[in-house]
């Protein structure tokens, strides 16, 4: 699969850990999991608002907000939480968070669901984070779908 389909801040991420051998890719997925932001304060009060994603191995918690872009075309804001001592599924969360935030639901929903397996951790990673990743993404997506339901 080519990241020519990809959005292309989701595509430059994949391309940056293609570029790199397997332990320097753990190396990338760790500085993403320092650099997934921290949520914002009305959620950190409201965790009901959060759906766990069960399929990952440790507690991940996520949801989106609709906002409309400059161009008034409405985008989807992405707000995950787990916790510090798992910086793999940090790392994953930041990697769609980075590669997703503030698109439309038409450019998150053309992201395929094996989209983490291009980023050539299957070797790495165990067959249950990797799950655990895909899980997010289908969440995110069913998020979206029903957001925009909701709006039509």
């Amino acid at each position: 699969m080519s990241t020519n389909t990809l959005p292309a801040a989701l595509a430059e991420i994949v391309d940056d850990f293609q570029a790199l051998s397997e332990p320097e890719r753990l190396q990338l997925l760790l500085e993403f999991s320092r650099g997934l932001p921290e949520l914002p304060e009305r959620l950190l009060d409201h965790p009901e608002l959060l759906e766990q994603v069960v399929e990952c191995q440790s507690p991940l918690f996520l949801t989106i907000e609709q906002e409309r872009k400059d161009d008034g075309a409405p985008g989807y804001r992405l707000f995950f939480k787990a916790p510090p001592e798992a910086p793999t599924t940090r790392g994953f969360a930041g990697v769609l968070h980075e590669g997703l935030d503030g698109l439309t639901a038409a450019e998150i929903l053309a992201v395929p669901d094996d989209m983490p397996e291009l980023l050539g951790l299957t070797r790495a990673i165990t067959p249950l984070r990797m799950r655990g990743m895909t899980a997010m993404l289908g969440r995110i997506k069913r998020k979206v779908t029903a957001a925009e339901r909701l709006q039509s």
